[in-house]
């Protein structure tokens, strides 16, 4: 019984150890993705910054645009979320946290008494929502891992058409932000309507001299109108590159820990197996000893008890 014990543990010792060498190829797998995935992030940054920064000081000069971007509904009928998580699991709380966030979204939007679009981006996302028969109006799959500025720009179109065409009356953004390797947290934003260029001028720090300096054709007013589906594109394609390095930081801890856990189970089971096995020869011991024992009692009163017969035999012959 317990040799036969021994062999399951070994057997289970075995599959651990597999499982650990899958983990661990895992984990320096996403390490690898997740300092490349950063570099991106940090690299698109200066792009989304310049733009903003056109867009502040041409609204700063006076420059002022009626574009569909901006567009107020006077009554909110229809609000959609942009949820942003990932093609495959393995990865932490990173796809639930995001998910809970859309979701509460949608609550808030039934609580306004309004109805809601999901546009999902990743296929855990579009599980979660498809299986508890929530309504997904536009999916995108296959970017997460490694999305470029053309995917961001074909969502972006998506739901820009949504929202000039009036099937949604705003827009909120929800991700996860890379903070540092070890820290990322799910954010919620105001994706549409952008802000009007009386806020942007007032709050967004533009120079009202730098658009002076300079000579626009065909004018400033169609300089900014262009530049503004560029800046949604922009935001989109920022917001996608650190959920993809959050994702990847996610998945090197998840399965760090996963390979320090199988670790501990080796080290926990190797024990039960040397109990086992050292039960199992102090059982063997113990049988050569008691069988020892018997044969020495054979040997013991019962032989000399048949010595006195036959001696007592022989005196009587």
């Amino acid at each position: 019984m317990a040799g036969g014990k021994e062999r399951v543990l070994r057997r289970r010792i075995g599959s651990v150890q597999n499982t650990k060498k899958i983990t661990r190829a895992m984990e320096l797998i996403a390490a690898t993705r997740v300092v490349k995935a950063q570099q991106r992030a940090r690299a698109a940054k200066p792009y989304a910054e310049q733009i903003t920064r056109v867009i502040e000081n041409l609204a700063a000069g006076g420059a002022e645009v009626d574009h569909p971007l901006l567009r107020r509904a006077d009554t909110v009928e229809r609000v959609g979320v942009v949820v942003i998580s990932s093609d495959r699991g393995l990865a932490g709380p990173y796809n639930s946290a995001v998910i809970r966030a859309a979701e509460r979204q949608v609550q808030n939007a039934r609580s306004e008494g309004a109805d809601y679009s999901l546009i999902v981006i990743g296929k855990k996302a579009r599980d979660y929502f498809a299986f508890r028969d929530f309504t997904v109006d536009s999916y995108t799959d296959g970017i997460s891992d490694n999305p470029t500025y053309e995917d961001a720009r074909r969502v972006a179109d998506t739901v820009a058409a949504m929202f000039t065409e009036g099937r949604v009356d705003r827009v909120e953004l929800v991700y996860t932000e890379f903070i540092s390797i070890g820290s990322q947290k799910v954010t919620t934003r105001r994706f549409l309507p952008l802000e009007s260029t009386e806020t942007i001028a007032t709050q967004g720090g533009g120079e009202a001299g730098a658009s002076g300096s300079f000579e626009f054709e065909p004018s400033p007013e169609a300089v900014l109108a262009a530049l503004l589906p560029r800046y949604v594109e922009a935001r989109l394609f920022g917001a996608l590159l650190e959920s993809a390095a959050s994702e990847h930081a996610n998945r090197q801890r998840a399965m760090k820990a996963a390979t320090d856990n199988a670790e501990e189970l080796i080290t926990k089971l190797s024990r039960e197996m040397n109990r086992a096995r050292q039960d199992a020869i102090t059982t063997e011991i113990m049988e050569i000893v008691s069988g020892a024992e018997a044969l020495g009692s054979d040997d013991g009163p019962d032989s000399q008890y048949d010595i006195e017969e036959l001696v007592a035999a022989g005196v009587e012959a």
